[in-house]
């Protein structure tokens, strides 16, 4: 069973933390107070009591207890329910390491979901605590800090694709061809930005919807907050969409120099097989059985070793020339 942490609020003084779920309704009696209670992998019947106390709308419980939910805000007459997901890159294997995240919102409480421990809770702890004067402003500064430290590691994962693929950029125009180790990790590397991209996006409309004004999440006060992290997304949004380019760039520059560097062993191996040519022709006409001028004379034989070097030496220096050796 997963163990919840909880913590009470009243204003900015923490109340308490670390209680057991079943107390949360008395906090939530006494007025003014504040709860977060957070889950990691729950059990559905843990899950299921925590929302028949709180009134969780069904569908909400089944998404947050659903694998693949994509990044959304949906909106039920007593709560918010948003989904979004944490994110890094794993570069030695080209994965993307992903943590959904599902919040219910109320005005007097906040229920965070995470699917595994990948996603720690103690950053976001440690952005309450330097923040007192804030959680005063209640639930809406508790999410601010959690899509934070999630928009936070976008902006980190969006930055090890990019030095990632100026790596490779930089590898391009090297001689030494890729190997299928190599090629297999672009491939993994770029399914994971196109992943990355389809889960980054959509947060932009999840955190708009939470910004508008009749959703009453965001308070005035917490509004610059709220604009700031919508405005992280958007370069976060912007640099995956230019990063997406880059790939297809990368892609169509590797094969266009795969294929000049092809053509260029073509023109070497084509450039000496016809320099071979020439002695193959010239003794292969000498040594057929019919008389010919200079047959059995040592002339004869001068005369073929001469055309043998003059033609070879004149066709290296015109291939030389063209640079195709």
């Amino acid at each position: 069973m997963a163990v919840a942490h909880t913590r009470a609020y009243r204003g900015s003084t923490l109340l308490d933390e670390g209680f057991a779920v079943s107390k949360v309704s008395d906090y939530l009696a006494q007025e003014g107070v504040l709860v977060w209670v957070d889950f990691c992998a729950p059990e559905k019947d843990q899950l299921d009591e925590l929302a028949e106390e709180l009134g969780l709308h069904e569908l909400a419980v089944e998404d947050a207890l659903s694998p693949h939910q994509r990044p959304k805000v949906d909106y039920y007459e007593t709560h918010a329910y948003l989904s979004c997901h944490a994110v890094t890159v794993n570069l030695e294997t080209g994965e993307l390491d992903t943590t959904e995240i599902n919040a219910f919102i109320n005005d007097h409480w906040l229920i965070t979901v995470r699917k595994h421990e990948r996603f720690p809770i103690e950053p976001i702890i440690q952005r309450w605590d330097r923040s007192p004067n804030l959680v005063a402003e209640g639930v809406g500064f508790l999410l601010y800090a959690v899509l934070d430290v999630v928009i936070d590691g976008y902006f980190d994962t969006a930055e090890m694709f990019d030095e990632y693929y100026d790596t490779v950029s930089e590898g391009l125009f090297s001689d030494t061809p890729l190997d299928p180790a190599q090629q297999r990790h672009w491939f993994q590397m770029r399914r994971s930005l196109v992943h990355f991209h389809r889960l980054a996006v959509p947060m932009r409309e999840a955190v708009s919807g939470l910004m508008r004004r009749e959703n009453d999440v965001v308070g005035p006060r917490l509004y610059p907050y709220f604009q700031d992290i919508y405005d992280h997304i958007l370069r976060v949004s912007e640099s995956t969409d230019a990063l997406r380019d880059l790939v297809a760039t990368i892609v169509e520059t590797n094969l266009s120099l795969r294929d000049f560097r092809q053509n260029q062993v073509m023109k070497k191996v084509t450039s000496w097989a016809a320099i071979v040519a020439v002695p193959t022709l010239v003794t292969g006409f000498y040594g057929i059985n019919v008389p010919y001028p200079g047959s059995g004379e040592h002339w004869g034989t001068v005369t073929a070793v001469g055309l043998v070097v003059v033609l070879s030496a004149w066709l290296y220096v015109l291939f030389r020339q063209r640079e195709w050796l």
